[in-house]
């Protein structure tokens, strides 16, 4: 049983270590099993999930699902909750590549102000998705004409 519990926290270190490298940035689990297999780390799907979730459930990572058809994507938070909880983090989502882009900006907010004052409807600023094309894939279009 000993060897058991230092292998999970072993694996939890190695998560941590990872998810301190992409501080602010989503990630989903699948590019996790492919970072830790590149460094030759085998760590298996479900204890990244369970590892996750208790982290989420901690407080130091945030989990997005932004719609049912993509799996969620995790955010690491460190020991503050201070990257994407802010009332005035969107979110934009790519609809070629499927990246989540955090959106804190002053105008979008005050779309937010508008849209409660004017039509009496408050923005969940957290669940708000822009759907769009992103700057790489805006990119890639131009350059296939």
């Amino acid at each position: 049983m000993k060897t058991k519990a230092q292998y999970q926290t072993k694996q939890l270190a190695e998560l941590h270590a990872y998810l301190e490298t992409v501080k602010g940035k989503h990630v989903t689990v699948n590019e996790i099993c492919e970072y830790l297999k590149a460094q030759g780390r085998t760590v298996g799907t479900t204890t990244i999930y369970r590892q996750l979730e208790r982290m989420v459930e901690q407080g130091s990572v945030a989990k997005y699902t932004v719609d049912g058809t993509s799996g969620a994507c995790f955010e690491y938070l460190g020991g503050e909750r201070e990257l994407c909880h802010k009332p005035t983090c969107f979110h934009c989502k790519c609809e070629k590549c499927g990246k989540l882009i955090h959106l804190h900006c002053e105008e979008v907010e005050h779309l937010g102000e508008h849209m409660q004052r004017e039509h009496g409807f408050r923005l969940d600023a957290l669940r708000t998705v822009f759907y769009g094309l992103c700057q790489e894939c805006q990119y890639e279009e131009q350059n296939e004409e």
